[in-house]
Parts: structure tokens; sequence; C-alpha cells
């Protein structure tokens, strides 16, 4: 959410950031709308003194006998009551008519975002390991020791495309890296461990920028919940209408939780195997930060899930995204690509994005600063830390053999009971 007040100050710079983006200019189309609200409110506060006026001199009028002015005065009150209450009505309805077109706008970047049209345009700031030349190098549901693990078919005659189910030594290892992607967190990166719902209120998905814009890219059941689509959601929104001590930030809170996205708009994109699906995986990283301090939260974070790929042995590379291709409530955004030999490219595994305040003033987040003073907006930052499905895939692809064998991670092997190779027939060994 932007605040007004700053887009009064200064439209053109505002517009000027929005068309960094691709966007169109908006200052004029939301000061006239801010212009209105404010002369009905004005306008609802003289009739009000006018009123109060009336009201106090009513007695005097009576009180010296005079009928007419009494009754003169008596009904201009009445008449002033149905004024403000009919100007407070236009005032809120206007009111409403902003904050809904507030909320429709992106954020604005970071200056140091490059500028870009899409993908094309991200910027690559690092790489880490080197890619197996592999022979031949399969897709992860053609790998031998996969194959039988994944059944698309089942998954299909019960829920329809884009679901998988997994068995055996593939379900295990699923299970096994998001053990692991928590437990790092925690021991190794600070987080705090956290087990929140998948189903949210629509204040949820509203403070956390997934609504109005992108309500279809969620489900949503017959009683009005959300399925959440990633739990940046209700990580996020626990401290929403809170005023937080500053000496309680940063909160760093990560959580493993089924994810749901309908994958509106992606129709013929990635419909092989599991990358793509409408239920996942995913262990999420939130901060709640002070705004002096978003810029290394935000390093930090991205840190951390580079961290899980360099310990899981997964070559990558690191981008930051250009304006044109940041999600809707980023200022700035990282994604860490791993890299799939069945695909030969590499593949987004992780977003790391800061929202500045954007998301706590739709949800009203805010601290107290320990040196005195207004409560300000905390700012939020987000990232996948990392999607396991897609962590399944990159651990498959690159650890297959020429003999139909995958060799695991030796960091799971205690998640797995000692095992590190999936042998060719589908059976942990």
């Amino acid at each position: 959410m932007h605040d007004i007040k700053l887009i009064r100050q200064d439209p053109a710079a505002f517009d000027a950031a929005l068309a960094r983006r691709g966007d169109s200019a908006v200052s004029s189309d939301l000061l006239a709308i801010d212009e209105a609200r404010r002369a009905k409110i004005l306008a609802a506060e003289t009739a009000q003194a006018e009123a109060n006026k009336a009201a106090k001199e009513v007695g005097a009028a009576k009180g010296r006998g005079d009928e007419a002015e009494f009754e003169r005065l008596r009904a201009l009150v009445a008449d002033k009551k149905a004024e403000i209450a009919q100007l407070n009505e236009e005032a809120k309805a206007e009111d409403a008519r902003l904050t809904d077109a507030l909320a429709r706008i992106a954020n604005l970047p970071y200056d140091d975002v490059p500028e870009g049209a899409d993908e094309d345009d991200n910027v690559e700031i690092r790489r880490w390991g080197e890619p197996r030349e592999i022979e031949g190098a399969k897709e992860h549901f053609d790998i031998p020791a996969a194959a039988a693990c994944f059944d698309f078919e089942r998954a299909a005659k019960m829920s329809g495309s884009r679901f998988v189910i997994m068995q055996g030594a593939v379900a295990r290892l699923h299970r096994a890296l998001a053990q692991f992607m928590l437990d790092t967190h925690v021991n190794d990166h600070g987080m705090t461990e956290t087990a929140t719902p998948v189903l949210v209120r629509d204040e949820a998905m509203y403070g956390t920028d997934k609504l109005p814009k992108f309500g279809e890219d969620s489900y949503q059941t017959t009683n009005g919940w959300w399925l959440i689509p990633t739990s940046e959601v209700t990580l996020t929104y626990s401290v929403s209408g809170e005023v937080l001590e500053e000496a309680e930030l940063p909160k760093r809170l990560t959580a493993h939780t089924l994810c749901f996205r309908s994958e509106a708009g992606s129709a013929g994109r990635d419909t092989s195997g599991m990358l793509r699906q409408h239920q996942f995986e995913k262990v999420e990283m939130v901060a709640i930060t002070h705004p002096d301090h978003s810029e290394d939260e935000q390093k930090r974070m991205l840190g951390a899930a580079q961290a899980i790929l360099e310990a899981l042995e997964i070559p990558y590379r690191t981008v930051v995204l250009c304006t044109g291709d940041m999600g809707f409530g980023a200022r700035r955004t990282y994604d860490i690509e791993a890299w799939l030999p069945g695909q030969n490219t590499y593949r987004e595994i992780s977003s790391v994005s800061s929202t500045g305040d954007f998301q706590a003033r739709r949800m009203n987040a805010r601290f107290k600063p320990m040196g005195g003073g207004k409560p300000e907006f905390v700012h939020t930052l987000n990232g996948s830390g990392v999607a396991v499905g897609r962590c399944l895939i990159a651990v498959l692809e690159n650890g297959q053999q020429a003999d139909g064998t995958v060799t695991l991670p030796a960091v799971l092997a205690p998640y797995l009971g000692g095992k590190t190779q999936i042998t060719a027939e589908g059976v942990l060994a």
C-alpha cells in the first residue's frame, strides 16, 4: 500500500518510479480522488461547525421568546445533521475508492534495481558450483531410480493435471529435504520454526498483497477461506495490527507448509513432471525488521537460501530481477536458479524479496522506536528457503548416474537412516 501523503508531495517522482516497472502514470487520478475525499471531509466539518453554532443559538432564541427564530434554527440544525451524514457517507465512499486504487498499484522499485522489460534483462550477480557433464542427462521423471516413485496418472485420476503422487524412496527424500532445510534455518540461521494454518481469511491475503489483484491465482473455499499460495502470507500477517517493541526486531521466522496455486495464465508451461504444480511444499523464510536494517536482512536471507543449495551440492546462479520482472509487492528481488541437467538450464528455486513498508501499511504492522516518538511501520521480507519439490528435482537430476542410480548429498544421510543412494530399482541404499 502506498502513502497518499508521499504521492501528494511529489507526484512526478511517484509516476517516474512506476514507469521504471513499465506501469502507467496514476498520480493525477489518485490525487483527484484524494481531493474529492478531502473536499467532502472539509464540507462535513464546515457543516458541523454551522450546526454547532446554530444549536447554541436555539436556546437563546427560545429564552427571548423569538419563536420564529427558534423554529428556523431548529430546522437548520436538523438540515445540517442530514447534510453532515450525507457528506460523511460520500467521504467514506471516496476513501474506499482511494484505498482500492492504491491497493492495485505495484510497489516502487529501489533505485539500484536494474531497469528492464522481462527476465532477459535480469542481471546475474553470483554463480556457484560447476555443473557435471552428464551424457544423456534425463529429467527427474525419466531417471530409472526415480521413475517408479512418481505416479502422475493416478494423481490426475483423482485431482486432474499438475498433481503427483510420490512413493517410496522419492517420498522419503522429499520429506528429508524439508527437515534438512528447517533444521539448517533454525540451527544455523537463527530463525524460529513456526507451524501455521494453510487456510486464511481475506484480510491475511489482502495484508500480504495477494488481494485484490491476484485472487485468480489462488484457491478459495466455498465458505470464503483462501488456501495459502505460500506461508509468506501467514508468517508475515502474524504481526498484523501490532505495535512491536523495537527490541523485538528482527523477527526471523521459517515454516514448512503445503502451498496452493492455480497457475492461472501458465497453460502449456512446464506441464511435464512436477516443476509447476497446483499443490506443492515450501520452506519459507520471513523477516520483520527495522527499516534501517532491511537491506542487510535481505542479504542475510539470500545467503541462508544459497547455503541450502551449497550444502546439497547443487550448482546455482543468483540474479537480481529487473524492474519489469519483479513481483507486485517487491521493491527488490533476488532469484536463485538451480542447475537442472535434464533441462540443461538453470531454473528458479527461490526468490528473496524486500517489500519495504508496502505490506506493513496494508496490515498496519508497526514498531515503537526505542528513543521515543510515534510508532513506525516495520519492513517485511520473504524468501523461499527453498521450494521443496524443485529442490527434489535438482537433487535427483544432479545426482543421476550412468547406471540409472542417484547419488544423494551427504548432508541428507542422517535424515535417510544413513542411506546415500537410490538404486536403479528405486530403493534407498
